[in-house]
């Protein structure tokens, strides 16, 4: 045993154990935190256009206040990431549910009568996002390697939190005012972190890293697969992050929309996406990630390309947006089988904490670029045109270097002599 491991030998070696119905409770469990601690990630979303209108808000300040908790969420994976690989999801998820309570009762009670107010709400509101880096190393021990990808897909429906915020948030408001939706999810967060210390368990043989925090993300830094993935993720979780945050503001602004039509259209692009996230991952399990992640992204750099005309949204615009949805869904389970079945088991936390922070910072830029651009130019082409010049790119790299990556031996730094290809370890 290696001084940075504890119960198991290699880094990739450990067998999930436990009944098949108790890794389907933890794994309910822990989509259910996910979806519970993404709705209030979102709930600044859906509300956005209504401050603009009350506070005189600019363009860039409307998507800055969007942006502000996704760059928090994102960043904050690191460190989640790490802890978790050491004290488990048991302790995390009840952890990150109970900090998150703070911001939203902020938020509906008193910051949300300012832009200073939003901002600060909003940033520590992010919190909520780093739930994500808690459970993919949590599900990932619960399963064995060739079930991950189905596994992890359905951890990442949780995701659909957001399209809980679109449906409920400017509804809620409108019947009962601004307060009533962040009451309402303080709540659910509060029965979720009871229910989670009391019912969660970690995997029996996960594994328990003894080496420094600073050690470890050092390591994770020199392995190829956290980097490979980190683009990857940047382009299609991001490309969903910055959709569902700013598609609100984009339909009201580009088509004319409703305030509820434009959050209840926003709403279906994230269930789609949602839906597909575990079939990507259980395509990933079946045919490899290469060949999801390689058509996902096509479909990505298409609809782009279509959607910078601004086409009208019957029936061209609409398939537009729902192919991307559908891709950047599928696309983000693929990157985490293939997260799975790269990464050393005893940095799985680790490497999701940086690969799910490039995510985040990849929905955070595109709303920022598309507010600064059509302020300028009064037109979104040329931000949707950049997605798919992004979108393209990220193509060439999984047709090379990710393809080239799959079946070449993975060694941990932290473990001398001890190599992991695929999620088989060789000692």
């Amino acid at each position: 045993m290696s001084a940075g491991q504890r119960r198991s030998s290699t880094p990739g070696a450990t067998q999930a154990t436990g009944s098949g119905r108790q890794r389907a409770v933890m794994l309910g469990l822990a989509a259910l935190g996910f979806a519970i601690n993404f709705w209030a990630w979102a709930l600044l979303s859906p509300l956005a256009p209504k401050f603009k209108d009350i506070l005189q808000l600019s363009s860039f300040q409307q998507a800055l206040l969007v942006a502000v908790p996704v760059v928090v969420g994102s960043v904050g994976r690191i460190p989640v990431g790490a802890l978790t690989d050491r004290f488990g999801g048991r302790v995390m998820f009840p952890l990150v549910s109970l900090t998150t309570i703070v911001p939203v009762l902020y938020l509906g009670l008193a910051g949300h009568t300012t832009l200073a107010g939003l901002l600060v709400g909003g940033f520590f509101l992010g919190i909520g996002g780093t739930a994500f880096a808690v459970g993919v190393p949590f599900v990932n021990a619960w399963f064995p390697p060739e079930r991950r990808g189905l596994a992890i897909g359905v951890f990442g429906a949780g995701m659909g939190g957001t399209a809980i915020s679109a449906l409920t948030t400017v509804k809620l408001v409108t019947a009962h005012g601004v307060a009533t939706p962040f009451i309402v999810t303080a709540i659910v967060l509060a029965a979720y972190a009871l229910l989670a210390a009391l019912v969660l368990r970690d995997a029996p043989g996960r594994v328990v890293p003894a080496e420094p925090l600073s050690r470890r993300l050092a390591d994770t830094a020199r392995l190829r697969i956290t980097w490979q993935a980190s683009a990857l993720y940047a382009v299609l979780f991001g490309g969903y992050v910055a959709f569902s945050v700013y598609l609100p503001a984009y339909l009201k602004t580009a088509y004319g929309l409703t305030q509820a039509d434009a959050a209840n259209r926003m709403a279906g692009f994230v269930l789609l996406a949602v839906v597909m996230r575990p079939i990507g991952g259980w395509l990933s399990d079946r045919l490899g990630p290469t060949r999801v992640l390689a058509t996902s992204l096509g479909v990505v750099v298409v609809g782009a390309a279509v959607q910078a005309f601004t086409p009208g949204l019957a029936p061209l615009g609409t398939i537009a947006f729902l192919s991307m949805a559908a891709a950047l869904g599928a696309g983000s389970g693929a990157t985490f089988a293939l997260v799975a079945l790269l990464a050393p088991q005893n940095k799985v936390g680790s490497v999701t904490g940086i690969v799910g922070a490039a995510g985040g910072l990849g929905g955070f830029v595109p709303p920022l670029i598309m507010g600064a651009l059509y302020g300028q130019y009064r037109s979104y082409a040329l931000g949707l045109g950049a997605l798919a010049v992004v979108a393209l790119a990220a193509l060439g790299l999984t047709l090379t270097a990710v393809a080239k990556s799959i079946g070449q031996p993975v060694t941990d730094p932290a473990a001398r002599g001890t190599t992991v290809k695929g999620s088989t370890a060789h000692v």
